[in-house]
């Protein structure tokens, strides 16, 4: 298991620094100059001076040289400072946002993972009823809608027109601290950023389990006697989840992009509103920062994800 979890960290690493050579490329493919974005159009610059600001920022530097001058220095834990918040560096941004992405995904996460195993359980249990027509309808329409459209029906829906919920913010301005209004802000957005994965959730269960029930220990069970009841909880359920411990690994990369277009709608201020302002600004040091933690938390949930899979179930060999 060391050697296996070792292996993946390598692995990992890899993809890591793959992915900001190539974050890195493609910020400096973007049409525009990257300097335009440290001068105030207003001040006018001499040339001088302005080949002054690019040698003193690396620009004048080949690409390869910049984007290694770059990954020492964020190897060290300096990803460089804001363009448009000067005196704040890219880092502390990046870890004041963590946690209320980390809140707002948790909690879309724990939405699936109960709302899609118990109609994915629903669904195989009454294979081809009416309940399971009805479910997979829905589950189709869910992993059919885009994460933006989502959250645009929602918001007109429960904000706009019957105004149950918050159109946005995390917390009432104004008002002091309260984990019931935290709770109302945070239910809106958590549910329809869990509808997708839900969806996911729901259709492998359901695939899961009508497996299982065909498994001869199952049908050996309801021979001997067993209740339906503890057949499907004790003998089948567990088995069946085998898969969908993987899947709910895989569908944290497909949270994280529907957290930016949730968070953005609802102003959320976590990681998707902030790399949406830096992309929108051309902070090009945020957008590098946020990108490689982004990127680093999806590589970590996947490894743990693989070491997990590997442990609950022991027919999976490590060597």
């Amino acid at each position: 298991m060391l050697q296996y979890s070792l292996r993946r960290l390598v692995i990992g690493i890899g993809m890591l620094v793959a992915l900001s050579m190539l974050i890195f490329l493609l910020l400096r493919l973007t049409p525009g100059d990257p300097i335009d974005a440290y001068i105030d159009p207003n001040l006018p610059m001499s040339p001088s001076d302005l080949a002054d600001l690019r040698r003193s920022l690396g620009l004048d530097q080949p690409l390869p040289a910049q984007y290694l001058g770059w990954l020492q220095q964020a190897l060290t834990g300096n990803l460089g400072y804001s363009i448009k918040r000067i005196d704040q560096p890219v880092l502390g941004l990046v870890l004041s946002r963590i946690g209320p992405t980390v809140l707002l995904m948790g909690t879309a996460l724990a939405f699936a993972i109960v709302a899609g195993i118990t109609c994915g359980v629903i669904g195989a249990v009454r294979r081809n009823s009416l309940a399971d027509l009805s479910l997979s309808v829905v589950a189709l329409a869910g992993i059919s809608s885009p994460a933006f459209l989502s959250a645009l029906i929602g918001l007109y829906i429960f904000s706009v027109r019957l105004h149950w919920m918050p159109s946005g913010g995390m917390l009432t301005p104004g008002e002091e601290f309260s984990l019931g209004d935290l709770l109302h802000h945070l239910i809106l957005p958590a549910a329809l950023l869990s509808v997708a994965q839900a969806a996911l959730i729901m259709r492998y269960m359901r695939a899961s389990l009508l497996e299982v029930l065909n498994q001869d220990y199952v049908r050996t069970a309801r021979a001997k006697g067993v209740r339906e009841f503890w057949v499907i909880t004790k003998h089948a359920l567990r088995n069946a989840l085998l898969p969908i411990v993987t899947l709910i690994g895989s569908t944290i990369g497909l949270a994280i992009g529907g957290a930016i277009f949730i968070e953005s709608v609802f102003n959320w201020p976590g990681m998707g509103l902030l790399l949406v302002d830096a992309v929108q600004t051309r902070d090009y040091p945020v957008i590098m920062g946020a990108t490689l933690v982004i990127g680093a938390c999806v590589i970590v949930v996947n490894l743990l994800t693989d070491i997990t899979y590997a442990v609950v179930d022991p027919r999976i060999k490590v060597g």
